[in-house]
């Protein structure tokens, strides 16, 4: 298996795993995490897939480059897979990923061939209120003085704060997350709700055409588990709750997701 990273005029730090000539399979992480996120699960997928990670603007190894809102989000990734000549890409995103993997399939359909959500609340009603480090970091006016302030163990605490099970989280994760700027984090979370407002996901998903995978997982303390289930009304959606796992199922039960992105993958294809 092979592992390289480029540098794109579109501003994003991208890795690849697997053989070139593999089905596509790109990976796009939430608000205030990276690629780094999904490494758990990119050996068993890159068996199958040549997989592709991206730090969006402003998070990870890629420097902040606004505007954040997901649609532009949406746009840079689909001009990535131009460059790279790509089509038919099965995509993943986790969290708000999600959206702006649903934002890719929207405005590039030619793109996209099936879409996997992992964590991706569907609406702003499902939000439920945040774990308290993770409200003492993003609230004024003591957000801004304590995220320059943060130390390798607050990071890691806050990460964890919203699986549901222990994780670990890598060094170069943590790295990869102090990088992101208050500023960028604010401007993204807002814009990620600003999406869901304005048209929900499951809504959104209604008018594609193209077979949609949701996970969530049962003991999700930043959504509303059970709000999963207004994807049981996309067309040709299918929908995985998981007992016992939180908001990050790729760092708390990989082999599962693993298994379950690949299954699906293949299924889609058919």
């Amino acid at each position: 298996m092979s592992e390289y990273d480029i540098e794109r005029s579109q501003g994003m730090h991208v890795v690849h795993d697997g053989p070139r000539q593999a089905p596509p399979l790109l990976l796009i992480h939430g608000s205030g995490a990276s690629g780094g996120f999904w490494s758990p699960v990119v050996p068993a997928l890159a068996g199958h897939h040549h997989v592709i990670r991206v730090d969006l603007p402003g998070c990870g190894q890629s420097p902040p480059a606004p505007p954040y809102d997901v649609p532009a989000q949406a746009d840079r990734v689909a001009a990535l897979l131009d460059d790279l000549g790509l089509r038919h890409v099965a995509v993943a995103g986790h969290s708000s990923g999600g959206y702006v993997a649903t934002a890719l399939a929207e405005r590039r359909p030619d793109l996209v061939d099936s879409l996997a959500l992992i964590s991706s609340g569907p609406s702003p009603d499902a939000l439920l209120r945040q774990p308290p480090i993770l409200r003492a970091l993003l609230a004024p006016p003591l957000g801004p003085l304590l995220w320059s302030r943060r130390s390798d163990a607050m990071i890691r605490k806050g990460v964890s704060a919203t699986a549901a099970r222990p994780v670990n989280i890598p060094d170069d994760v943590v790295a990869d997350v102090r990088s992101i700027t208050y500023r960028v984090m604010r401007t993204m979370l807002r814009r990620n709700t600003a999406y869901i407002a304005e048209r929900s996901v499951p809504e959104r998903l209604t008018d594609l055409k193209v077979p949609v995978l949701a996970i969530f997982g049962a003991a999700d303390p930043r959504w509303e588990p059970s709000s999963a289930h207004r994807y049981d009304a996309v067309p040709n959606a299918r929908v995985e709750l998981l007992p016992g796992v939180g908001h990050l199922p790729m760092l708390e039960a990989p082999e599962t997701i693993s298994e379950l992105l690949l299954s699906f993958t293949t299924t889609a294809h058919l």
